[in-house]
């Protein structure tokens, strides 16, 4: 059952024109950063922090330029057509009148939209790892943000970490906009809640500024020794959105 519903969400989020044209924007913007990359050589660890571009930090430094649209273009526009898009059209309802039980198709939506961004970033770090290899200068070692030189090894595992934590943010952000997208009224409204959500949160409090500026607060994560920033701060945001995302979804009226 849970199976058979999760292939029926892939197949009605890859069939919306809006994912196809989402996904086309970023692989062009992607194509667009790669050049510049390749043409300039410098990058950024954050606004006062900047870097020469190599074989080992490519990957890392691509997803800065990216995370930008991921976090403020892709998540929400995906997040508000899979959960409000289809409730205001009556497509939701079309499944709800069928036998499955609500907890289960929220956390298959929400696993299709975070398998969505886990792909997006896979194939970032791909085309930032290989490129990066065989386009930018060869180094053996390299140095990021707080002074760490790591060699081939330590800069993949470092490469690989970031992307792991940037996805954990993304994946806070998903359950933001779904929770935003199940009480507003349509898509357009449920975008926009879910950007001025983000905004709005550097002004909650400076800890939660990684919404806004992702890459740049991992960075700064990474460069701290035994950083609990994922214990203390991001896992707790998520487990409370998810609570708050079961108990909305609930008691939402979707079906009348």
């Amino acid at each position: 059952m849970m199976t058979g519903l999760f292939i029926s969400e892939l197949e009605r989020t890859f069939k919306r024109k809006k994912t196809a044209a989402v996904l086309a924007v970023y692989a062009g913007l992607l194509a667009f950063i790669w050049f510049f990359f390749q043409r300039g050589g410098i990058s950024f660890f954050d606004a006062d922090h900047d870097v020469k571009i190599d074989s080992l930090n490519s990957a890392p430094l691509l997803l800065r330029d990216l995370s930008f649209a991921i976090t403020f273009i892709v998540i929400p526009m995906f997040v508000a057509d899979s959960f409000n898009g289809e409730y205001t059209s009556g497509a939701l309802r079309m499944v709800l009148i069928r036998p499955h039980h609500r907890v289960k198709l929220f956390f298959v939506k929400w696993a299709v939209q975070c398998l969505l961004v886990f792909l997006i970033l896979c194939i970032t770090w791909l085309v930032g790892t290989c490129l990066g290899k065989i386009v930018m200068p060869h180094v053996n070692e390299t140095t990021f943000l707080g002074g760490q030189t790591l060699g081939t090894v330590g800069a993949l595992l470092y490469s690989l970490k970031f992307y792991g934590i940037c996805f954990c943010i993304f994946i806070a952000v998903i359950s933001i906009g779904s929770i935003l997208s199940v009480l507003m009224p349509n898509s357009i409204l449920s975008y926009v809640a879910t950007i001025g959500a983000l905004i709005g949160s550097v002004y909650v409090s400076d800890k939660l500024s990684f919404f806004f500026s992702v890459t740049d607060s991992v960075f700064h994560e990474l460069s701290r020794p035994n950083s609990e920033f994922l214990v203390n701060l991001l896992f707790p945001i998520l487990l409370i959105s998810l609570i708050i995302n079961l108990f909305v979804w609930k008691k939402k009226e979707w079906v009348g």
